[in-house]
């Protein structure tokens, strides 16, 4: 009994660091935005209780609506790129080759790269007065004139702005993907080879089928990456043409810092969070279900 009661507080004095860590950086913080939302919260004003009613403007708020709508417009732009380029990419890039290491680097060297570092970059590059890329459309014929890529055009900027999100991660999920395939016990891809099944064969019966909890894993960090998406957008466009541009997240940021609705901010952030939550639910019944 009393080595039993010496174990148990040898455990709780390993996890105590870990469990402060997450009481004091996640659940208290949690806490303290969910009393937040509940009050008409400002730095110039004392808060005020107020009940659900943040919660009641929020879903009648056209421009809330509106950037969830873009947001979710722009998660489903991207999303299905950056599985279907990553799976692409690691198809090419898992067999054993010369070049497999070098490639491999090149595609995967812009993800340790900060986000708004290469939102810095590819501004630059989109730019419509001295951009590299209107330069090379003028030089080879394609356009007349320099496009306007950035904060003109809803659609546009969005392209611009999925273009280099593409360019930033589609190698995180390439790297996943590789390890997943490698993964599959070579005594399968023999046996295939045995049976004379082709190369599109292999990829739709085994390869895929096999892969697919990394697939579902993927997805999901891809959706939730796009669903908090801010820095590119914020760098970018700071959400113009009139506020077109603006995410979830930057509607939530302009709310609760250059308006100074504390408690508004709040109570949008918890709706962007269950949101999230539930997708995460779905993601991991059909993670279940794969491995059925």
């Amino acid at each position: 009994m009393q080595r039993t009661r010496s174990n148990r507080l040898t455990g709780l004095a390993y996890v105590a660091p870990a469990l402060a860590f997450v009481l004091v950086f996640t659940v208290y913080p949690l806490g303290r935005m969910i009393w937040m939302s509940l009050h008409e919260w400002s730095l110039i004003a004392e808060p005020s209780f107020i009940g659900a009613d943040n919660f009641r403007q929020a879903f009648s708020d056209r421009q809330f609506l509106a950037s969830f709508l873009f947001t979710c417009q722009y998660t489903l732009l991207i999303t299905p790129v950056l599985i279907v380029g990553g799976y692409l990419l690691a198809l090419l890039t898992a067999p054993v080759s010369k070049m497999r290491a070098f490639t491999r680097t090149i595609i995967f060297v812009p993800v340790v790269i900060g986000l708004g570092v290469s939102s810095l970059l590819w501004y630059w590059l989109f730019s419509t007065d001295f951009g590299v890329i209107n330069r090379i459309l003028l030089d080879l014929g394609i356009v007349d004139e320099p496009v306007l890529w950035l904060g003109v055009d809803a659609g546009t900027s969005n392209f611009a702005i999925s273009t280099s999100v593409v360019w930033k991660v589609i190698g995180f999920g390439m790297i996943l993907f590789v390890g997943a395939i490698q993964a599959i016990p070579s005594e399968i891809t023999e046996a295939s080879h045995v049976d004379g099944a082709g190369y599109l064969q292999r990829v739709s019966r085994i390869v895929l089928p096999l892969t697919m909890r990394t697939v579902l894993l993927v997805t999901l960090v891809s959706v939730i990456g796009s669903l908090l998406a801010f820095d590119q957008f914020y760098i970018m466009t700071a959400g113009q043409p009139q506020n077109e541009t603006a995410t979830s997240v930057f509607y939530v940021y302009l709310n609760s810092f250059p308006y100074l609705k504390l408690g508004y901010g709040a109570a949008l952030s918890l709706i962007l969070a269950v949101t999230i939550l539930a997708f995460t639910v779905v993601q991991m019944v059909l993670t279940r279900r794969s491995e059925s």
